[in-house]
């Protein structure tokens, strides 16, 4: 029984720690394209797009993270103008009424995260 429980609370460790490094899950541009087409109703083209963009965003991203050799303020002075580009190009592809719903799950995702509670991705 003490060595079930050591090795729940190491496990316990292990999770925790990876977490505050953030190694959370995140979403790959894939799994990113099929939750907007799930919510915004879109056709495949725009979702093949779509996915595209969030690639070479991951990519930009990667680099951005290597630049920035652990300066989180640098990092995220970085990363604004590429989320930005980055949902100007997704809202090209979009309807005028999905651009409008795209808008509102940006907006609530912003307000999530100005309380704390994460962005999700």
């Amino acid at each position: 029984m003490r060595k079930f429980m050591l090795m729940c609370c190491f496990l316990l460790g292990i999770t925790a720690v990876g977490r505050a490094q953030g190694g959370g899950m995140r979403m790959t541009p894939a799994d990113r394209a099929k939750q907007l087409q799930t919510q915004l109703k879109l056709n495949d083209d725009q979702t093949a797009k779509i996915e595209a963009i969030y690639t070479a965003q991951n990519a930009k991203r990667d680099s951005i993270r290597t630049a920035a050799n652990g300066d989180r303020d640098a990092m995220m002075q970085a990363m604004r103008p590429l989320m930005q580009v980055t949902n100007d190009k997704i809202k090209a592809i979009l309807t005028p009424d999905q651009a409008t719903a795209f808008q509102k799950i940006l907006d609530e995702r912003r307000a999530r995260m100005m309380q704390g509670g994460g962005g999700g991705n």
